[in-house]
């Protein structure tokens, strides 16, 4: 015989018997299910230690090694008695790294070189694009059209980009030198052969991309910003410039962190246009350039230029590492 309850507040009427709730039971995997789950997890884990873990592990273990190329390694010690030749793939500890701070004189240019290329992004660079960014998300006229052109350098390849920058600056028919009467001129000015001129010259076609690629992540976080915390800034008083800086701008923080280590690790991979513009030479020397010309170049000398790719690699992470660590620590204090 049943029980007649009615609870406070239930629909069910009275007279009507009222069952006990049936607890859910856990739903447990099918083996499709599992397989599923464990496919989706194993397949980017496998790309990921054969494409980024093993060859990083890698390059540092060669740069520990004197190596061409061809031929097996060995863990035996290399002989100083013996020519390189009948040293390849032997083992001579931190010799690489010494040799390229004391020996290679186009190791501290590079280094001062992917510097400089830093600082100009850092200070140039994002906050052009942070500008772009906040003019076009405030909805001006034409801001979808101001939009694709900004943003029009970053589908370009990089390739493509130094092409079209060499009409800018060739000697011969140019547009500068056109433009000022000196094009095919004994005085025209060589931007790309001048060593005094062509790293600020590169740098210029480096950061017209950049920006546009900045802007586009900063429009992302300005989307993402919670609107009434703009409304409560206006209310109490706040001008644009106080809204954004003491109101949006830490809002973003996760952009920021996003866009400081693209910027780093954008800045210190660069490549394509300074090897399009001269092969990396004559003042336009940088360690991703040297790195790659002594693993696929000429001197075919493996070992030595992982020794380079891990200097690059240390450097890009103090800064990101830094960043990271103040940010973090503000958001401990807070």
């Amino acid at each position: 015989m049943s029980t007649l309850t009615r609870t406070r507040g239930s629909s069910v009427p009275p007279g009507i018997p009222t069952s006990p709730r049936r607890r859910r039971r856990p739903r447990h995997l099918s083996t499709r299910d599992r397989v599923v789950a464990a496919l989706l997890l194993a397949v980017p884990l496998v790309l990921s230690l054969a494409f980024v873990w093993f060859p990083a592990l890698s390059t540092v273990l060669l740069s520990f090694t004197r190596w061409n190329g061809v031929g097996g390694l060995h863990t035996e010690p290399c002989d100083p008695a013996l020519p390189p030749v009948l040293n390849n793939g032997c083992v001579n500890g931190v010799q690489n790294y010494h040799q390229a701070a004391t020996n290679y004189p186009e190791f501290w240019p590079a280094v001062q070189h992917n510097l400089i290329w830093l600082a100009v992004f850092v200070v140039i660079a994002t906050p052009l694009g942070m500008l772009f960014a906040v003019v076009i998300d405030r909805g001006i006229s034409g801001s979808r059209m101001y939009q694709s052109i900004l943003f029009l350098p970053v589908m370009l390849s990089l390739a493509l980009i130094g092409i079209i920058w060499e009409f800018v600056y060739s000697q011969n028919y140019g547009v500068i030198n056109t433009v000022i009467g000196r094009a095919g001129d004994s005085n025209a000015i060589d931007w790309l052969g001048d060593p005094d001129l062509n790293l600020w010259a590169v740098l210029l076609e480096a950061t017209w991309r950049q920006a546009g690629y900045v802007m586009v992540l900063y429009l992302a976080g300005l989307k993402a910003v919670d609107p009434t915390l703009r409304e409560a800034a206006r209310v109490d008083g706040a001008n644009p410039w106080q809204t954004f800086w003491q109101v949006v701008f830490p809002a973003m923080k996760p952009i920021n962190i996003v866009v400081m280590v693209i910027t780093v690790i954008e800045s210190l991979r660069a490549f394509d246009l300074v090897y399009i513009t001269n092969k990396g030479i004559n003042g336009l020397e940088l360690l991703s350039v040297l790195v790659t010309s002594n693993i696929v170049g000429e001197t075919q000398r493996v070992g030595f230029g992982s020794a380079l790719g891990v200097v690059l690699l240390l450097i890009s992470l103090v800064p990101i590492c830094l960043f990271l660590r103040q940010t973090f620590r503000r958001e401990e204090t807070q």
